[in-house]
């Protein structure tokens, strides 16, 4: 069976490299304002697209564009410059949504990937799009058994994209949800002229409502409940049924997330796709990749509905019910590559030996390890604290531009 492709969301190069690092077979990203994290992350620049590219290649990772907006006519122009210079790049395929991205792609010569913004949610549609795309996003609302009859079909009826192979099939596999149809909102748009389908979120439907009668003015407060906010999606849990149902890439969402999000997750579902195709996959180690992945930013999580369910599972608070908090210290200084040893200048807060640190920056991406031994200001001890200059012994190098954290535990209300 061929092995599930993991793909990583980066929305800078310290999410890239995280997602490199920890085992992602592909990256998708944006660039500029045309596509869906417009507002939600540090976006790259058209003169980013060659080091992305030479990092992925390094580890032979794919790369996705996506230019999975809304387009108008104004836009034409920047989209043809976006694909010629991904093309020139050697930028491996990109995501759209529009007709006449999928066009501009396609007379480029370029691979294209359907959104998950066109809906698709049958094999005829399936079929149509083949003529342009080799690789299809479905609609999140699809159940796994409706999946799975789709990927079925495309085996049974030979259903091949431009290059001539089977058509492709990718879910989302774990991350935030939209309350909308696969992400088709005008909330945003409507209360504050600023459009979700152009990357421009506002996120109004993570906030708590009340409920008017129009006829009567009775209001009612939905008690403990922001019913247009789902918990995040989570498949780790059921990843074999997952891969049953004959899907060939699964999507991460986060884009808008911390590299060490990106790290985790990646992480997480990298062992676990690997556990399902050597046998070892079970219960005990679904629980320690939860537990895992309840560090980072999540909402609570819930199946979607690729199990069936009819009605969304909607989060109990505003923010995130991650376990673990960072809590920033200082910067990196100095890496002496012999005795493998990073200097950092402490600039908040106390670290002090057991703790679990976590380094970020644009080359560095985002690694965590426990302080086991240092030095302050030259002098081996058990405590530093603002001001102090400290020496950790560190298997991977440092750069003056990474930023020094310490984890912490975050209390979450039940």
């Amino acid at each position: 069976m061929q092995k599930i492709e993991l793909m990583a969301p980066a929305g800078n190069f310290e999410s890239l490299q995280a997602a490199l690092d920890n085992g992602a077979d592909s990256v998708y990203f944006g660039v500029e304002q045309l596509n869906m994290r417009a507002r939600a992350s540090i976006n790259f620049t058209l003169d980013d697209l060659q080091e992305i590219s030479d990092r992925c290649k390094a580890k032979n990772v794919r790369t996705y564009l996506t230019l999975n907006t809304i387009i108008y006519d104004h836009d034409l122009s920047i989209i043809k410059t976006l694909i010629t210079k991904a093309k020139e790049a050697n930028i491996t395929a990109v995501i759209a949504m529009d007709q006449a991205v999928i066009m501009a792609a396609r007379e480029a010569g370029m691979e294209v990937h359907i959104s998950t913004q066109i809906n698709i949610t049958n094999i005829e549609t399936v079929k149509f799009y083949a003529l342009f795309a080799d690789t299809m996003v479905l609609s999140r609302e699809l159940s796994l058994r409706q999946v799975k009859k789709i990927t079925e079909q495309i085996e049974k009826d030979q259903i091949k994209g431009p290059s001539g192979k089977l058509v492709e099939i990718e879910i989302f596999g774990h991350g935030a949800l939209c309350m909308a149809v696969s992400g088709k909102c005008y909330m945003s748009l409507h209360s504050q002229n600023s459009s979700a389908n152009r990357g421009a979120c506002k996120q109004n439907c993570r906030k708590k409502y009340t409920v008017v009668d129009q006829e009567t003015g009775f209001e009612m407060e939905l008690d403990n409940e922001y019913i247009m906010s789902p918990k995040d999606l989570c498949t780790i849990d059921f990843l074999n049924e997952v891969a049953e149902a004959g899907i060939k890439v699964l999507k991460i969402e986060g884009r808008g997330r911390a590299p060490e999000y990106v790290a985790k997750v990646i992480k997480c579902y990298r062992e676990a796709i690997d556990s399902l195709y050597d046998g070892t996959y079970d219960k005990a180690k679904v629980i320690t990749w939860m537990q895992d992945l309840e560090k980072v930013y999540n909402r609570g999580f819930w199946s979607g509905y690729y199990l069936g369910q009819k009605l969304g599972e909607w989060s109990k608070g505003s923010g995130s019910h991650a376990t673990q908090k960072k809590v920033y210290l200082g910067k990196g200084m100095h890496y002496y590559p012999k005795p493998e040893i990073g200097e950092f200048k402490i600039e908040a807060y106390d670290v002090a030996l057991g703790d679990t640190i976590l380094i970020t920056g644009p080359t560095t991406g985002a690694k965590e390890v426990e302080v086991k031994e240092m030095l302050v200001n030259d002098q081996p001890l058990e405590k530093a604290s603002k001001g102090d200059s400290v020496t950790i012994k560190l298997p991977f190098r440092i750069r003056p531009s990474d930023k020094l954290y310490k984890m912490v535990e975050n209390k979450v209300e039940a």
